[in-house]
C-alpha cells in the first residue's frame, strides 16, 4: 500500500447520515474487524470489545434507543467535553451548518435541527451498529488506544465500499447500552459505529467536512 492509497481512503472516507437498508455480508465485518485490531495499543493490551447488531436485532435495539431518549437524561460513562472554544467551536460550527444546509434546516429552526440530531439515535438508518467499550481500569489510555481501533475500523470498512458514522452521541445514553447488551459495568462505552452502505442520493452525504493544514496545528522543535 503507498501513501497515496492511504490517502485516497481518507479522503473518501466520511461520516455517513443516510444509509442503505442492505446489509453487510458477515465475512466482510469479519475483515474489518481483523484489520481494525491490527492497530497499536499500550502494552499490547488491546482494550476494545466490540458488540456487532445485524438485521432484525439492529431494527430492534434502534426503537428501543429512541424510545429510551425519549425519557431518559444524558450519562456518559466518560465526561463529555465541557465546552468548545476558538477554533474547536469553529470548526463544529462549520460541521452542524454543513450538515444543516445541506438537508435544508434553516438557521433557528429549532424543531428541524432536533429533528436532524435524533437521526442519531435512528442510526441514520444503517443495517448494522457496532458498540466499542474498554476497560474501566485502563481509564483515559484504554480509551486513546480505542481511538485508533475506530480510525482503522473506518478505513478497512472503506476499503471494502462499506460506510461508516462514529456516533458519541449513543455513548451518551450508557446506563441504557449497559442494560441492553448487558456490557459489563467494569467496561467504559465509549461510542459506537452504525455502518453500511451509503445512501448516496441523500442530501445528508452530499457535504464533506474541511480540515486544517499541518501549519495550524504542528510546533516544529529544530
Amino acid at each position: 500500500m503507498t501513501l497515496s492509497d492511504l490517502n485516497r481512503l481518507l479522503d473518501q472516507r466520511h461520516s455517513c447520515r443516510a444509509f442503505r437498508s442492505d446489509p453487510v455480508p458477515k465475512e466482510q465485518i469479519e475483515q474489518i474487524l481483523t484489520s481494525a485490531a491490527r492497530v497499536p495499543s499500550w502494552c499490547n493490551a488491546q482494550p476494545w470489545q466490540v458488540t456487532v447488531t445485524s438485521g432484525a436485532e439492529t431494527d430492534a435495539f434502534r426503537k428501543a434507543l429512541q424510545d429510551e431518549v425519549q425519557t431518559a437524561s444524558h450519562e456518559p460513562d466518560l465526561p463529555f467535553p465541557t465546552t468548545y472554544s476558538g477554533v474547536y467551536r469553529d470548526r463544529r460550527r462549520e460541521c452542524g451548518w454543513a450538515l444543516y444546509e445541506a438537508v435544508g434546516v434553516q438557521r433557528g429552526d429549532r424543531a428541524a435541527s432536533a429533528e436532524q440530531m435524533m437521526q442519531n439515535f435512528a442510526l441514520f438508518g444503517a443495517p448494522h451498529c457496532a458498540i466499542i467499550s474498554s476497560p474501566l481500569e485502563l481509564g483515559s489510555y484504554g480509551a486513546l488506544d480505542c481511538g485508533g481501533f475506530v480510525t482503522a475500523f473506518t478505513l478497512a470498512a472503506q476499503a471494502l465500499g462499506v460506510a461508516t458514522i462514529p456516533q458519541a452521541a449513543l455513548a451518551s445514553y450508557s446506563p441504557f447500552l449497559h442494560r441492553y447488551f448487558d456490557i459489563a459495568d467494569d467496561r467504559l462505552i465509549l461510542c459506537a459505529i452504525s455502518f453500511g452502505y451509503a445512501d448516496t442520493d441523500h442530501p445528508a452525504n452530499c457535504f464533506r467536512t474541511t480540515r486544517a493544514a499541518p501549519e495550524a496545528f504542528v510546533n516544529w522543535v529544530g
